[in-house]
């Protein structure tokens, strides 16, 4: 049944409108929405429809559509007299029942949602509240900054129970005035923080309108409806998290919260699909291109897979149970501007090569442009332009969004559009309007599926004193996976150590923008013109990946070493491209996150048929006892034992 004909009245279907014609030039139109829906009316509608219908399903607890209402109803009292409409509220909460209600009651106080994760960097929160007129956090008090635990706060009561939820919670008011910080412009309906230039985080705020488009579209093509299972499994500083947990709430269907182990292993994430019955679901790339790799999991109710953040290598399998869709789209665009479909049953399904990005969603348009900004022609590559309903109401600093956000180019027929966000995306499109990603254009880089900006990670560095300058770059290893590696000048008289400077950073920084090596030098190469020679400092890397450059040799290059050391050791040093780890690393303190951790045991498991959990790795105090476990493993395995 198509959610058309289970949507509430107020549902606005789609139409299909011819695009213009716009002869060979690359110009795509999605189909013509129509009015969107309003995004809170629809879930008020949902309640006094189904009011016993499950909301958020965590194991053996249930949260009903009612109970949901009632939770945020007594949220929202609370903060009734200290949130007005319009104010910024960073919520510092995981995947969890007590996230969703924080949601629905911010968005009933007429509040801007800033979801910030439930343990955000001090110094990023710190420098977010500087710039933007942050209200309060929410979040569990023993987690907030430091700043927010000595501050005026309200007792929340938001669940305790379930996946990842919180011991306690509240709101944290730090009491300083918002004269001269930023405030969200009218109408947003939430704001996320992208990566910024100047080494502060930008903040983007989004309409309810845009948000409501997105959804309508989701709705049609995932056909999501009561009955349905939605997973709540994005990181919760990640846009795409707001689509997922409203795309849930707006089609009467139950949000499933993921468990936090699900992020570090993908067969745990397919056996929680399984038992959990998801069958819509949203997925970062690098989490599902292992599972692309092997035979497709019988047993799964896992109807569709959107899949983002990150360029897709290859197509799904003739065995691929799911339509799998390969979506792109930036945070100042919505979450999702261009999709397209793949399914198991496709002629092209197990081909070589990466699939495009497909078409334009309804409400986008889609320009390709060259370097003096108009329309290049079919075939060609540029940057790629979007326009159209889709576009965020701005970044919250308006100079900014001045120069990001631009009008459409003079005798150019772009009906509707007003206005274009550059993405610094280069594309080309294809004849029948299909995209394919080619990469950036500027210094922007995407490691884990989060765009990062190397001039935030360098400005991180040089906020400590004993730092005189860096410069961090994005080598991309063999595999093609991007990671960062900082250069860093120390101050006069100034003796830092790599382990120092990350642990400093790791407060100003997201995971994924943590450099996984430091190198400490006396200066940096320069170009002719005196700059810094980015080139050859990325040369350097490449080197060393490729085993040019002097690596270390405990292990992987020793004959004496176990088959496990040499496995676990060769696959560490790939997947973080760092040719100096030993055996005696520690696997996150070396900058191994939740996705290398994912690759990590499945590559333990294609060449040793060892099956480690993700728990298990991470609770090793070294790379060799990792690589001890696996041999025991395999030792008892080939004897007979368990």
């Amino acid at each position: 049944m198509s959610p058309t004909d289970t949507a509430p009245a107020s549902a606005a279907g789609t139409t299909t409108r011819p695009a213009p014609q716009a002869g060979p030039l690359s110009i795509a139109f999605g189909a013509d929405p129509g009015p969107a829906g309003g995004v809170l009316a629809r879930l008020t509608e949902w309640t006094a429809r189904s009011p016993e219908a499950p909301a958020v399903l965590d194991g053996d607890r249930t949260w009903t559509y009612r109970q949901l209402a009632a939770a945020a109803d007594e949220v929202a009292d609370v903060l009734r007299d200290r949130v007005r409409p319009g104010d910024l509220v960073g919520v510092c909460l995981d995947r969890s029942a007590a996230l969703v209600v924080t949601a629905v009651a911010l968005a009933r106080l007429g509040a801007v949602y800033l979801p910030l994760g439930p343990q955000p960097g001090e110094r990023r929160v710190d420098a977010v509240a500087e710039d933007l007129a942050v209200v309060c956090l929410i979040g569990e008090p023993g987690r907030l900054p430091t700043r927010y635990r000595t501050a005026d706060q309200v007792e929340l009561p938001l669940p305790t129970a379930g996946v990842n939820a919180p011991a306690a919670a509240v709101a944290a008011f730090a009491g300083r005035g918002a004269e001269d910080r930023r405030t969200a412009p009218a109408d947003a309906f939430y704001a996320v923080l992208t990566s910024g230039s100047t080494g502060r985080p930008k903040a983007v705020a989004v309409a309810e309108d845009a948000l409501g488009t997105l959804l309508d579209w989701y709705r049609d093509e995932t056909g999501l409806a009561p009955g349905d299972r939605h997973s709540l499994l994005i990181g919760v500083a990640f846009d795409p998290h707001v689509l997922e947990l409203w795309a849930g709430l707006t089609s009467g269907a139950a949000l499933v919260p993921a468990p936090d182990a699900v992020r570090w292993d993908a067969e745990v994430l397919t056996e929680w699909w399984r038992e959990a019955a998801v069958s819509v679901a949203v997925a970062a790339t690098p989490m599902v291109e292992p599972l692309l790799d092997r035979p497709w999991p019988a047993g799964l109710t896992l109807r569709h897979l959107v899949v983002g953040g990150d360029r897709m290598r290859r197509r799904p399998g003739p065995d691929v149970t799911a339509t799998v869709h390969n979506a792109y789209g930036p945070a100042e665009a919505t979450v999702l501007v261009t999709s397209y479909a793949m399914r198991g049953t496709d002629p092209e399904a197990g081909g070589e090569g990466a699939p495009p990005i497909g078409t334009p969603v309804p409400g986008v348009a889609v320009v390709v442009t060259g370097a003096d900004g108009r329309p290049v022609a079919r075939g060609e590559e540029g940057e790629l332009c979007l326009g159209g309903r889709c576009l965020a109401l701005g970044y919250l600093d308006p100079e900014l969004t001045a120069r990001r956000f631009t009008a459409p180019p003079e005798g150019v027929a772009l009906p509707g559009v007003d206005r274009l966000y550059r993405t610094g995306d280069r594309v080309r499109m294809r004849a029948d309007g299909r995209l394919d990603f080619l990469g950036r254009l500027d210094d922007q880089v995407k490691v884990s599926g989060v765009r990062i900006e190397p001039a935030e990670v360098e400005a991180a560095f040089e906020q400590d004193p004993a730092v005189r300058s860096a410069v961090v770059v994005a080598p991309r290893g063999q595999e093609g996976h991007t990671r960062l590696v900082a250069y860093v000048r120390p101050a006069a008289g100034a003796a830092p150590t790599a382990d120092a400077l990350l642990s400093v950073v790791r407060a100003w920084l997201p995971e994924q923008a943590v450099p996984s090596a430091v190198r400490i030098v006396d200066g940096f190469p320069l170009d002719a013109n005196g700059k810094v020679d980015r080139a050859e400092l990325l040369r350097r890397e490449t080197a060393q990946d490729t085993g040019s450059g002097t690596a270390a040799t405990d292990g992987a290059g020793n004959d004496e070493a176990t088959a496990g050391e040499r496995l676990v050791l060769g696959t560490v040093r790939d997947l973080l491209g760092r040719p100096q780890t030993t055996l005696a690393d520690n696997f996150t303190a070396v900058g191994g996150t939740s996705l290398a951790a994912a690759r990590l045991l499945a590559a333990i498991q294609r060449e040793s048929g060892v099956r480690l959990r993700a728990p298990e790795l991470l609770r090793q105090a070294d790379l060799r006892a990792v690589a001890a476990l696996v041999d025991a493993r395999r030792a008892a395995s080939m004897s007979g034992g368990a």
